[in-house]
């Protein structure tokens, strides 16, 4: 791939709030959605999301600038940038899919030298794999209720084709998942398409490690006498038993009703009440001013003022 910088169209400083400008515009325009007749936008599509990949890890963006990977972030020496050998494009780490020096041993003592010695390279690394194609970067925003829910996701290729993605384990923004096979054509085989999990806020959960969050608001009669009241979880509502005498702040727990975590099971929900005074109710106010105990008690006795 050519400079990122280029690529979105931003200057080398450019902040990370203009790389994601640059991006949102360039990703809305080219998206294959848009673009099912024009395989070139899709090509682009792909470059967009890989240039924005690599500006925004701080640590790849350093290491492109010092001049230690490429645009794609591979090494720009044949040990990579930091010593030690880093698998490159159409290469597999020993790890996964097995390895192939050959480019490097050809670099350093030519083609099938390593043969003249009785076998040597040319037994395990004289002959040059073909490559494969090009990995295919994508970002998919997923809702924060599915991502705790673990519901499968619809995404579509830059090729037009539509798969069901199943959501990991501890899924949250920057899981990344491989999907063998499903990115660009090469003489080796086909590269893989890899997958930018973005989950999306919402607008009153939140989350809190494994567990998830919500200020419930409660009337004053549930809180003084308590009660079963409804609250929303992930997967739908359910009752709540709200102690007699709650006060604001109190948290309840509902178990299992977080994120499923990568150690297995689940976090739970917390539910911290909170006391919704009505303004201006005239019995209400009626009944506090001739409430005799009102100055029974100073909540604030604790703080020592």
């Amino acid at each position: 791939m050519a400079d990122p910088y280029a690529t979105l169209g931003v200057a080398r400083g450019a902040s990370e709030a203009e790389i994601k400008k640059a991006y949102r515009t360039l990703a809305k325009e080219l998206h294959p959605d848009r673009n099912k007749d024009n395989p070139k936008a899709s090509e682009r599509f792909s470059n967009v999301t890989q240039a924005y990949d690599l500006l925004t890890d701080k640590d790849k963006r350093a290491r492109f600038d010092r001049g230690e990977i490429d645009g794609d972030g591979n090494p720009t020496s044949p040990f990579g940038g930091q010593g030690g050998f880093r698998p490159g494009a159409g290469q597999a780490d020993f790890g996964g899919e097995g390895g192939d020096f050959g480019d490097i041993f050809e670099g350093l003592f030519g083609r099938g030298g390593g043969a003249r010695g009785g076998g040597g390279f040319a037994s395990g690394f004289g002959r040059r794999a073909a490559p494969k194609g090009a990995n295919v970067a994508y970002r998919l925003a997923v809702g924060f209720e599915d991502a705790a829910a673990l519901k499968p996701q619809r995404i579509t290729l830059a090729d037009g084709k539509t798969i069901d993605l199943k959501l990991p384990v501890g899924v949250e923004s920057g899981t990344q998942m491989r999907l063998t096979g499903k990115g660009q054509q090469g003489p080796g085989g086909n590269g893989d398409a890899i997958v930018t999990i973005e989950v999306t806020p919402h607008r009153f959960f939140t989350r809190d490690g494994d567990d998830v969050r919500i200020d419930l608001p409660i009337s004053l009669a549930e809180a003084v006498l308590g009660g079963q009241v409804r609250v929303p979880t992930t997967e739908g509502a359910v009752m709540l038993t709200v102690p007699r005498g709650s006060t604001s702040g109190k948290v309840l727990r509902l178990k299992g009703k977080g994120f499923h975590r990568k150690t297995g099971g689940r976090g739970d929900q917390l539910v911290t009440l909170m006391i919704d005074i009505p303004a201006n109710d005239a019995d209400l106010i009626a009944f506090v001013e001739n409430w005799p105990g009102r100055d029974a008690v100073d909540p604030r006795a604790k703080l020592g003022i």
